[in-house]
């Protein structure tokens, strides 16, 4: 059955809630500009528990002895229907994703005071939605000033999100394949912008290629902004605006995934506009590409969040000590941070749902206090060396911006690395000469 994964999260959520009540809403839809909307994207937190994609919808989960779960949604809607496409209605979500009852969002308003009554704990995530605070906080204050009647409101509001966020960091099977399919199609991408790069092309020509690749493959589009940097546009991290003319002297680095069910991919390549490494780009992309090396070897089940990133770092200190732009011992350059003009984010973050997925990364505020990796957690190793012109940069360096981004599943042998596309400069090469 298609709903079987969201409804064992759900079961699974129900046996936390103790006598408590869960309260998750999707996402609104959002003008874009007058009567156009964005295009619509459920909220995650709904969407893991439900996988039911339509707007105007909100999932109430109830645990205890009577632990069910409640869709309220659109009505069908003939003349809706005709202007926007397909609703399910509350009869028909409910068989087809498994809810124990399902009714229309116009009653949850009237309904919800009793859904909260007598319950021990109201899961909430306060501060996530200035909306959904204000309407639970009208439900409350309604069941109290009917304290007289017999009526009893939550005593307790208890993070929804944090109990979620656990429950996210490892994966289901369900959420592995879409994964995998996810990063397949956007390794397919990749390959195709290798393919089709040429000098004089502009940025947003190879972002062309990207998407169709992606749509063409299944996927519902990207999965963030992507990032098509040519030349010294690299060394800006969160570049997006991908306008600029491609030289065949420069690197052009791509970051970008493609989104399956929901799930994300997130890979970044850089490679030689005009097909071939220059000696100056290669020895800074094999610096980049040992330090990945290094990264994923350090992932492994009992190993903590930041290991790998420590990992990743040492390579690069010593990388750019070779490249005469840091002097002295690998350990001083570390203490000292004075990689950081090269090397300023971290190695790596949760990928699931959200490309920055849900989870937290520390247990506590101390230097040992990361997470302990265990199997089926995801997570991106991407580290880069960014040498923007500077007087400390030598000329032949300047420009020169590389960052490699694989997806890595947590295994119990160590880790997998599930993307594909082409990563050495022999593969890069290869794939950009064949014709």
């Amino acid at each position: 059955m298609k709903h079987a994964p969201y409804s064992d999260r759900r079961r699974r959520v129900c046996e936390r809630l103790g006598d408590g009540v869960a309260i998750i809403p999707t996402a609104p839809e959002r003008l874009r500009n007058r009567d156009a909307h964005y295009p619509y994207r459920f909220d995650s937190y709904f969407w893991y528990l439900s996988g039911f994609p339509e707007p105007e919808a909100v999932l109430v989960l109830i645990g205890g002895s009577e632990a069910r779960s409640i869709l309220f949604c659109r009505e069908k809607s003939e003349e809706r229907e005709i202007w926007d496409g397909f609703r399910y209605g509350p009869t028909s979500a409910a068989q087809a994703f498994g809810f124990s009852e399902a009714w229309p969002i116009s009653e949850l308003a009237s309904r919800l005071p009793q859904l909260l009554a007598k319950r021990n704990t109201l899961w909430h995530s306060l501060g996530h939605d200035a909306e959904w605070d204000r309407r639970l906080g009208e439900a409350l204050a309604a069941l109290r000033a009917d304290n007289r009647n017999g009526q009893q409101a939550p005593g307790e509001i208890r993070d929804l999100h944090g109990l979620l966020d656990e429950m996210r960091l490892c994966k289901d099977s369900h959420e592995l394949d879409c994964m995998q399919r996810a990063a397949d199609i956007a390794a397919a991408g990749h390959a195709r912008a290798m393919r089709a790069c040429r000098p004089g092309m502009a940025e947003y020509e190879l972002e062309a290629e990207l998407s169709y690749e992606f749509r063409r493959r299944g996927a519902s589009g990207h999965a963030y902004t992507p990032i098509v940097a040519g030349g010294v546009n690299a060394c800006i991290l969160h570049y997006v605006a991908n306008d600029k003319l491609l030289s065949g002297h420069a690197l052009v680095l791509i970051d970008a995934g493609c989104e399956i069910e929901g799930y994300a991919s997130d890979i970044t390549r850089t490679f030689p506009v005009a097909g071939r490494f220059s000696a100056e780009q290669r020895a800074v992309y094999e610096i980049v590409l040992a330090a990945q090396a290094a990264a994923i070897a350090a992932i492994r089940p009992g190993a903590r969040f930041a290991d790998y990133h420590h990992a990743a770092v040492r390579v690069l200190c010593q990388g750019l000590i070779d490249l005469g732009l840091l002097t002295g011992t690998v350990d001083a350059a570390i203490e000292s941070e004075a990689y950081k003009p090269y090397y300023m984010h971290r190695t790596g973050h949760w990928l699931g749902l959200d490309v920055h997925d849900a989870g937290a990364y520390r247990t506590g505020s101390g230097d040992d206090d990361w997470v302990i990796l265990t199997p089926g957690m995801t997570l991106t190793v991407e580290p880069g060396l960014y040498l923007r012109p500077s007087d400390k940069v030598p000329e032949h360096l300047h420009g020169i911006g590389v960052r490699i981004e694989d997806d890595v599943l947590v295994t119990s042998a160590g880790s997998l690395v599930y993307t594909h596309a082409p990563r050495t400069v022999g593969e890069i090469e290869e794939v950009m000469h064949h014709e």
